[in-house]
């Protein structure tokens, strides 16, 4: 039993000021296997009294400084990636495999790219060439909160903490409760590479607690949250009262318009995407949209790819799906699954219920419903898991009216070999990212949504810039 009450205050491993156990549940098994503490607001206070002393040295060094400090992190996970890989695998699931090859590589790729962008923000820059005594410089906000998901954990803590401490923020970070285990070891990392006390700190809790109090602190000048729309809703209104900037990364709903000339390979790619981190992903490419004359085929296509898809526990080896997190949230699936059923979806892979074989841990089959119809539960609601849902269409400008129709917009997809169209429909489908025919988005490329999937834009320059703000200054003085 792996036992992390402690939390990381002010350049030390401090005990809570009122311990209140709370069990890690691996997901595979069902059973505990860690034990953390959540704090309480004499936790969250402390933390923010670090960081708020910590934040004018910090803010003030030298930018070398600070890249050079998260050179040190990045050192510290070179020697102990495998760590990081066994503690996310454990605490959320992720088969190792996947662990090893993504899940805890997001940690030196977000790294090295927010290194590559540091050099290029100028901290000080004129206004205009017509305005030689104006300048705009860009200076920390300040004090940040954190708060992060447990279904990419380090993907999100790195895509937050980093930019921060580059910018010359100190930060208190919350992970999540469900996977804490994976921060607590990036805690290590920062200690151990070197960082000033109260720079970084972490305090575990859960949203209702840590999260509150962040959001409500009037110490801390911003919020970056990743999560669930209806708790951005809630950071939002708690944030308000103290006029802090908050930056939200929420859910999705992604469609996946497939036209004809695609063919089998964008089937296929886009049911492992859906599939991929057990259905876990808020850019998952959960609807669909076939165009008509090849929409039986690729039904078909993608029962046959859903069926192949196979689900494990974590810990072994090989190309399957995990576990989805909790109990709470196979409950959710499985509700939503039978709500497609229940509205006249028709099934064609998986279903309710664990797969064949198993009898314990959070496991879903790998489900595809066709027949969707625009305004069906499983076409509107994030499900969160693995559970694809196809319907078709017969123009352009329908599949642009179905993808559009929902409160997302975090990622669309495109596939077609038409370019001018792929062009078209990137320009016109309402999202914050566009991926078409597989091709990611390159390194320092932000990451963020509009409508309902938020509004931050995470990585790269403006992954820094968000947690700077730009001060304008006349009268310059030349030197």
């Amino acid at each position: 039993m792996i036992e992390k009450r402690d939390f990381y205050i002010n350049g030390a491993w401090v005990p809570p000021a009122a311990p209140r156990d709370c069990p890690v549940i691996d997901p595979s098994t069902e059973e505990t296997c860690a034990v953390i503490s959540l704090g309480d607001l004499a936790d969250t206070d402390a933390a923010v009294a670090a960081a708020k002393a910590a934040f004018p040295a910090w803010a003030a060094t030298a930018p070398a400084e600070r890249k050079a400090l998260v050179e040190r992190i990045l050192e510290q996970y070179r020697a102990r990636e495998e760590e990081m890989a066994q503690a996310i695998s454990l605490e959320m699931g992720a088969p190792i495999d996947m662990s090893r090859g993504d899940q805890a590589p997001c940690l030196p790729w977000h790294l090295e790219n927010f290194l590559t962008a540091f050099d290029e923000i100028e901290w000080i820059r004129p206004l205009r060439a017509d305005t030689p005594h104006d300048r705009i410089a860009m200076e920390p906000i300040g004090v940040v909160g954190l708060i992060t998901p447990w279904n990419w954990p380090m993907n999100q803590v790195t895509l937050k903490v980093i930019p921060a401490l580059l910018a010359g923020c100190t930060v208190v970070l919350k992970p999540s409760e469900e996977a804490p285990l994976s921060s607590l070891l990036f805690a290590e990392f920062v200690h151990d590479a070197g960082c000033p006390p109260g720079v970084f700190n972490l305090v575990n809790g859960d949203g209702a607690g840590v999260g509150t109090q962040l959001s409500a602190h009037p110490d801390v000048e911003m919020i970056s949250f990743t999560g669930s729309t209806r708790a951005g809703r809630a950071i939002s209104k708690t944030a308000a009262e103290t006029l802090k900037r908050v930056t939200l990364e929420l859910g999705g709903k992604g469609a996946n318009v497939i036209f004809a000339d695609a063919g089998e390979k964008a089937v296929k790619r886009g049911v492992r995407s859906m599939m991929y981190n057990s259905g876990q992903s808020c850019n998952a490419p959960s609807r669909m949209l076939v165009e008509r004359g090849f929409y039986d085929e690729a039904v078909e296509i993608a029962r046959a790819t859903a069926e192949s898809t196979k689900v494990g526990p974590a810990s072994e080896p090989g190309r399957h799906i995990g576990p989805v997190v909790n109990r709470r949230q196979w409950d959710q699936i499985q509700s939503f699954i039978q709500k497609g059923i229940d509205e006249g979806a028709r099934l064609v892979a998986g279903g309710p219920g664990l797969p064949e074989g198993m009898n314990k841990g959070f496991y879903v089959r790998p489900t595809v419903f066709a027949d969707v119809k625009p305004g069906m539960t499983i076409e509107r609601e994030e499900i969160f898991g693995p559970v694809l849902s196809i319907m078709p269409f017969d123009s352009e400008e329908e599949a642009i009216r179905i993808a559009n129709d929902t409160p997302y917009g975090l990622t669309n997809y495109v596939q077609t070999e038409d370019g001018p169209r792929r062009n078209r429909l990137a320009r016109a489908l309402r999202s914050g990212m566009v991926e078409m025919n597989g091709q990611s988005r390159a390194a320092g490329s932000p990451f963020g949504g509009v409508k309902a999937s938020g509004r931050a834009r995470e990585g790269g320059v403006w992954g820094i810039e968000e947690f700077l703000e730009a001060k304008a200054i006349s009268g310059w003085a030349d030197e």
